[in-house]
């Protein structure tokens, strides 16, 4: 006997250890040797992380694609694993260090350090990992891999000494995303830029003659960042800014330093912004970088790593020049400071020219909370062109394929316009950088020190003393190898044979350039193949209102505890369900706990079924039904297989789970059951027929299991262990067959029960439209009846009677007067509604509502064809306008139907 009510909590631990005994998820098992393969790696989860709503999205899209494919025959292999998460998991280690009031990395040294964060990894490292598989994602867990493994840290040195032989890994000398606080490079993804309120400094810069005398002239610069102006190399201005063309090519004096630096001409420089004249401070600009490299001007730092100024002893600031006193006093103020210092210097002199208040995006470390420096240091760069090329090329040929398809054009623009690659990391924890330096500063790439010892060796004719480079690699160097590195490669595995290229990624938006891209150009580059046929790119998950979840807005909805409340199946089915391709999900607790209630119907359906004799028959064939419902329901059935296998195909989950949903409770739990009830449960009824229809429901609820079970894994499994009971030897529902309902189809039988399903709905739909009381039977007229048609309304007469409170039915050739009309498949029926509602009240009210939807619709479009409005209204409010549009639209077609129906047109 099934339980009264289904318990996710007493159910999901015991379902999850049914599913690690069999090895259900296990690639390669014996019965699927020549099954055809399909792969997903998992986007591996930072080591440091916990289950947030994103990862819910992500794991529960991919859960759904693999246990589909599964079903579906497939050798199937979600590859699981995480990673190391360099600058993420040093800030943990280090947090947990300082709060046990330990010393500090830099005290203990590299490899005590280094220890000690292995050892944490080991400790609590793999929570995320359990948290997935609460989740219900079914994973090849045996094959789970993190990037600092043996063999993946095998991939990454082979790969690094590789690209360097040939001549795509290079060191330089370039300006970087540099963090002050943790003092290394970060990568454009690390880095939020922030609203800041600021000011606007502008500066007069004396203009100075062939022999340096000041002429009398300034020309006045404009800049958010005064403390940088020590570091001036020029002035630019547009070369068609007719207020500065005489000033081309001559000099200016730059206050403080005393240092002349020329004027040049260069597109960079805004007319229309400021002054129209632009510092240039190559060291500590992206922009002012690549105009100084344009213009052949000097790049001088004037600050240290950790964001102090750097004066005194600086010989490329002080460049044979004499700076004031006041301005070499500055040396060693942090950033901050000397920008307040140099205002008052300038003002002092009578060089500060206006400030105005200024809101700009200010780039700040998404870990550290500070300020982000473009700072200028030697690093180690991949010159990613040629690779992004070939990427290029294998879109265009098809080899992958984006979802949704105008992701491709993001994906050109970036890759078309790709800079160096910046691939060190001034961390300890993280693939140390396989380079070795003799003493004089050659460089010596190698796998391993006894290579490098080796070559410095065949160099100098003698053993020679090595050190090796302290950085890192950036963590996505690894995370790009991932398709390929956890299958085996560089070896010629089995596993690599057989599952690479993979099939599938799912991934978020916002990692296209920086992941996504970058699988593609190091597969293509090392395998000579895409790594995977198609990329699925999912949005955001906001809360209620469409706000992105922040913890400081104190909006974050937490997975595992809706878990805990729900159930996982509930919350998957949610993120399914609004898992509308290009569009960021708006999740509600109202509506998980919806789904919820989803699964209760579902499970109260089953319980009906078990209650009234329904049990699985393995000698039932369903073509051979032949009662009208059950060809009817057997009908449905088969038509969702296919909307659902349809949409999974095309990744258009949100209308799979759609077609799911409308089958299980609208046609299964609402009209199905409900017209078997009396075959079930009547009185005189045909054994044969009673028992066809047993069979029939059990059979149902046993396809019911198999569609639902990708989206509710849990459910589902429950189900079907309870159904199946006396069935053993038919094992797990995840290791089942795919529902196979081909033939089954009869148009028929659709013809008939389809007709008074919907007779009935738009019965039930007209009496709610005209606010007919609920108790209140009412008079059915079928107008102008075909014979086929009243013959069918004769033999239904008693089930339209009672699921549409009907008074009678009666047959005529004309409407009767005062009635509401139906067009149900071609045929007129109409409700005489005089005497039980006021028609001409319900008129006047319809048209009231119709004018306030017109209304708020005509409101709704002046806003959004605003331009003005959309450019700057935030992306929520503006997504909130285009749904109340959408609903009001909606609610005016419901009401216009309304209306014709009391008009009789």
């Amino acid at each position: 006997m099934m339980d009264k009510t289904f318990e996710p909590t007493s159910v999901e631990a015991r379902i999850s250890a049914a599913w690690a005994e069999a090895d259900a998820f296990r690639a390669g098992r014996p019965e699927r040797a020549g099954a055809p393969p399909y792969c997903i790696v998992i986007p591996p989860p930072n080591v440091t992380g916990s289950l947030h709503m994103g990862h819910a999205l992500n794991n529960t899209l991919q859960d759904i694609l693999c246990r589909f494919e599964r079903m579906r025959g497939k050798d199937v292999l979600w590859q699981p694993g995480t990673d190391h998460a360099g600058i993420a998991t040093q800030m943990v280690v280090e947090r947990r260090m300082m709060e046990h009031q330990e010393p500090g990395r830099r005290e203990i040294g590299r490899a005590a350090f280094v220890e000690k964060v292995w050892a944490w990894k080991a400790e609590s490292g793999g929570a995320i990992v359990n948290q997935l598989k609460r989740l219900g994602a079914s994973c090849d867990w045996s094959r789970e891999r993190f990037t600092m493994d043996e063999g993946l840290s095998r991939a990454v040195l082979k790969t690094f000494v590789d690209l360097h032989r040939q001549g795509l890994i290079y060191r330089d000398k370039r300006l970087v995303n540099w963090d002050p606080k943790f003092q290394t490079a970060i990568s454009d993804l690390e880095v939020q830029q922030i609203e800041t309120k600021g000011h606007l400094w502008h500066f007069d810069y004396p203009v100075v003659d062939e022999t340096g005398t000041e002429t009398g002239a300034v020309i006045t610069v404009a800049t958010t960042r005064p403390e940088t102006m020590l570091g001036d190399t020029g002035v630019a201005v547009h070369p068609e800014d007719e207020r500065y063309t005489a000033l081309v090519g001559k000099r200016v004096r730059l206050p403080l330093v005393g240092r002349l630096i020329p004027i040049v001409a260069d597109t960079y420089s805004d007319p229309e912004k400021g002054t129209g004249a632009v510092k240039i401070t190559p060291a500590h600009d992206f922009n002012d970088f690549d105009v100084g490299r344009r213009q052949g001007l000097g790049v001088i730092n004037v600050l240290d790593p950790e964001g102090r100024m750097l004066l005194e002893g600086n010989a490329a600031f002080l460049d044979g020049t004499s700076p004031e006193p006041e301005a070499l006093a500055l040396h060693g103020l942090d950033r901050a400071q000397a920008r307040k210092a140099v205002v008052a210097l300038m003002e002092a002199r009578g060089l500060l020219r206006a400030t105005e208040a200024n809101t700009h995006a200010v780039p700040h470390g998404d870990r550290s909370g500070v300020v982000i420096e473009p700072y200028l240091t030697d690093q180690w760069y991949v010159n990613v062109k040629p690779l992004a090329e070939r990427a290029l090329q294998a879109v265009r040929d098809g080899q992958t394929k984006f979802v949704p398809e105008n992701y491709e054009k993001i994906f050109f623009q970036w890759l078309t316009n790709i800079e160096p690659w910046c691939i060190s990391r001034q961390l300890w924890w993280g693939h140390q950088i396989p380079v070795w330096y003799d003493a004089e500063g050659s460089i010596f790439v190698a796998e391993s020190e006894a290579e490098a010892l080796e070559a410095a060796e065949a160099k100098h004719g003698r053993s020679v003393a090595l050190t090796r480079d302290e950085d890192v690699l950036d963590t996505w160097f690894s995370s790009a190898l991932w398709p390929f590195s956890t299958l085996g490669w560089p070896d010629s595995t089995p596993e690599l044979g057989r599952f690479y290229p993979t099939n599938t990624l799912v991934t978020g938006k916002d990692i296209l350039f920086f992941w996504v891209a970058r699988m593609m150009m190091m597969g293509l580059h090392l395998t000579d193949r895409a790594p995977f046929d198609t990329v699925y790119l999912h949005t955001l998950v906001r809360d209620a209102s469409g706000a992105k979840m922040s913890k400081s807005k104190g909006n974050v909805v937490d997975p595992l505890e809706l878990i805990d409340q729900v159930g996982a199946d509930a919350l998957r089915f949610t993120l399914c369900a609004l898992a509308v391709q290009g569009r960021d999900i708006k999740l509600s607790t109202d509506r998980v706990q919806g789904y919820r209630n989803f699964a209760t119907k579902l499970w109260n359906a089953a319980r009906f079924a078990e209650l009234n004799g329904c049990r699985l028959d393995p000698a039932f064939d369903p073509r051979s039904a032949t009662g009208a419902i059950n060809r009817w329901a057997l009908t449905e059935a088969a038509r969702a297989v296919d909307e659902v296998t349809g949409a999974l195909e095309a990744f258009r989950f949100n209308d799979a789970a759609a077609a799911a949903y409308r089958f299980v409770w609208n046609i299964f739990c609402d009209w199905y059951l409900e017209l078997a009830k009396p075959v079930l449960q009547g009185e005189g009824v045909d054994p044969a027929i009673r028992a066809e229809t047993q069979a029939s429901v059990a059979f149902l609820i046993d396809q019911v299991a198999k569609l639902l079970h990708p989206f509710m894994p849990f459910l589902t499994e429950e189900l079907w262990a309870i159904k199946g009971a006396e069935l053993p030897e038919r094992g797990l529902l995840t290791l089942a067959s795919w529902p196979d309902l081909g033939g089954l189809a009869d148009a028929a039988a659709e013809a008939e029960v389809g007709f008074v399903v919907d007779l009935v709905s738009q019965i039930r739909s007209a009496r709610s439209e005209t606010n007919v009381p609920a108790a209140a039977q009412i008079p059915l007229v079928m107008v102008g009846a075909a014979p086929e048609v009243r013959a069918r309304v004769e033999a239904w007469r008693d089930t339209l009677l009672r699921l549409a409170r009907l008074s009678d039915i009666t047959f005529a050739e004309a409407p009767p007067k005062n009635s509401v009309q139906l067009l149900v498949r071609g045929s007129v029926a109409a409700l005489p509604l005089e005497g039980v509602v006021d028609l001409a009240a319900e008129v006047a009210r319809l048209k009231k509502e119709q004018g306030k939807a017109q209304g708020e619709i005509k409101k709704i479009d002046a806003k959004l064809g605003n331009a003005d409005f959309v450019a700057r209204a935030p992306e929520e409010i503006i997504e909130e306008n285009r749904e109340r549009r959408d609903s009001e639209a909606a609610r005016l077609v419901k009401i216009e139907e309304a209306l014709v129906r009391l008009s009789g047109d």
